[in-house]
């Protein structure tokens, strides 16, 4: 029979000896650390030196160009993302590229110049919230400043486009085939002081016609087996999202607990954002829509991700507004929505952004797809990304709780006469250990932890010995958004 103590050293040693064990299972205290990793998903050139579907650790921009190829789209994000972490802080990155659809087709717009240029100057343009600059020279055609503008873009080797220009035309092309070059803002002004040489007038023409996204299934595919928390991905058709919902889908489920999150970003109209917006119910997708923003969208949805990750990465219930988005140009002033605007696009399943008075894209609220249960009725239980942060935190919690406390241990029902220090578990023990948690994580995650300790419920299975099961009602800590007073005065 074995000892009411059990151990790791065998019974019955004849020689002797002193033998002693270390037992780390009561070693670590206080709350645990989720180990959270962002992933960026997006198409690499072919200049890049690493294969698509190979996830990999991505420190800097720099080495996201020569992994990915200078100017492709994920070295483009992973500059959004560098400039996250010098406004935030670390960031655990990694990326898993795709390869163009062979029968894609590159989006492409104009810049069309017109006049010859009375006095010199700079000619500046917009290609998708990077800004490129050529000098206008007293006398130069139009034709003859387009080629100097055509020069400077393709100059500009980070750029996610090039441009070829002919009888004062520029055609600008996205580096990538694919819808994802779609609306990509071509202008010749954003700042007061971008005014065009004299004599010069010009239109731009925003990037259009491109088709045929890659497959964002082999990419997810290829993290099966490993755990990203936020995911950025910036294909936003129907096929790719369906692919994308139905993977963040079974990591959510109890089986598998593997939570990730997915980034988005658009610019559109209003009608635009918020038919996308109620086309969609997931609750593992954030889209982020502005109107009019010259940013590119892969570059928007890298930075919005990265923020949200890291603020969440600290405290998961803490609210995700009031948070600089850097490195996103904020749209116009015309093309900024009103706050009855704002609130209809949350009201779709659209998260949405303010600007401040010197420019800075601000997030306003983050929200998710999520809209409606399985039988269509108006559901807010997921909508808010901290609710779902803050409800799979106290999953994890606790799964590392019991599995810290209770690593090899016998079941016995409660009642059972236990021996000092045996390694046996009862119903009572685990529902006192989750009560224990519920009380270091109230007023972090959790409130209302006397409830919860009346209502929960911890058993042993009825079918299964080796079984203990639970149901919990944990009231989860909200977001404080909204402060509403009557100011009743008195003469």
């Amino acid at each position: 029979m074995p000892d009411s103590i059990t151990l790791g050293i065998p019974l019955g040693i004849r020689t002797g000896g002193v033998f002693i064990e270390i037992d780390h299972t009561k070693a670590l205290r206080g709350l645990p650390v989720m180990d959270r990793k962002l992933l960026m998903i997006g198409q690499r050139l072919t200049s890049g030196s690493v294969a698509a579907n190979v996830p990999t650790r991505v420190l800097n921009a720099d080495l996201a160009a020569g992994y990915f190829g200078r100017g492709s789209m994920l070295h483009n994000m992973a500059k959004a993302l560098d400039k996250v972490k010098a406004r935030y802080g670390l960031i655990d990155v990694y990326a898993v590229a795709l390869d163009d659809l062979p029968a894609g087709v590159a989006a492409a717009g104009t810049i069309n110049l017109t006049g010859t240029v009375t006095q010199a100057g700079i000619l500046t343009a917009w290609i998708g919230g990077e800004r490129v600059r050529c000098a206008a020279s007293l006398g130069d055609s139009n034709s003859t400043l387009a080629t100097k503008l055509a020069a400077a873009i393709n100059a500009n080797t980070d750029l996610a486009f090039t441009a070829v220009a002919a009888a004062g035309v520029v055609t600008v092309t996205c580096r990538h085939k694919g819808e994802i070059g779609n609306g990509t803002e071509l202008a010749v002004n954003y700042y007061d002081e971008d005014t065009l040489p004299a004599g010069i007038t010009a239109t731009g023409v925003n990037l259009a016609s491109g088709s045929g996204n890659p497959d964002v299934g082999t990419a997810l595919a290829a993290i099966s087996d490993d755990w990203f928390y936020s995911i950025i991905s910036p294909y936003t058709d129907a096929a790719n999202l369906a692919a994308t919902e139905a993977s963040m889908d079974g990591r959510w489920g109890g089986m598998d607990m593997r939570t990730g999150h997915v980034f988005n970003a658009m610019s559109g109209t209003h009608a635009a954002l918020t038919t996308f917006g109620t086309s969609r119910n997931s609750p593992h997708i954030s889209t982020w829509g502005l109107k009019g923003c010259p940013t590119w969208t892969p570059v928007m949805a890298a930075a919005f991700g990265a923020v949200c990750e890291y603020q969440g990465a600290i405290d998961p219930a803490i609210p995700l507004r009031s948070l600089e988005v850097p490195g996103v140009l904020a749209p116009r002033l015309k093309d900024r929505f009103t706050r009855n605007e704002r609130e209809l696009l949350l009201k779709d399943g659209i998260s949405s952004t303010i600007a401040n008075a010197d420019g800075k894209v601000i997030l306003e609220r983050v929200i998710t797809n999520y809209q409606r249960n399985p039988m269509g009725i108006d559901d807010e239980s997921l909508l808010r990304l901290e609710t779902k942060w803050t409800v799979d935190y106290w999953r994890y919690a606790q799964r590392v709780r019991i599995a810290l406390r209770f690593p090899q241990h016998k079941l016995a029902s409660d009642g059972t006469k236990i021996p000092p220090g045996a390694k046996v578990v009862t119903p009572s023990l685990i529902r006192a250990e989750l009560i224990a948690l519920a009380r270091e994580l109230e007023g972090i995650i959790l409130e209302n932890v006397d409830q919860f300790k009346k209502d929960l419920q911890v058993m042993r299975s009825e079918t299964d010995a080796d079984r203990v099961n639970s149901v919990q009602p944990p009231d989860i800590i909200n977001q404080f958004v909204t402060f509403a007073a009557a100011v009743q005065y008195r003469l």
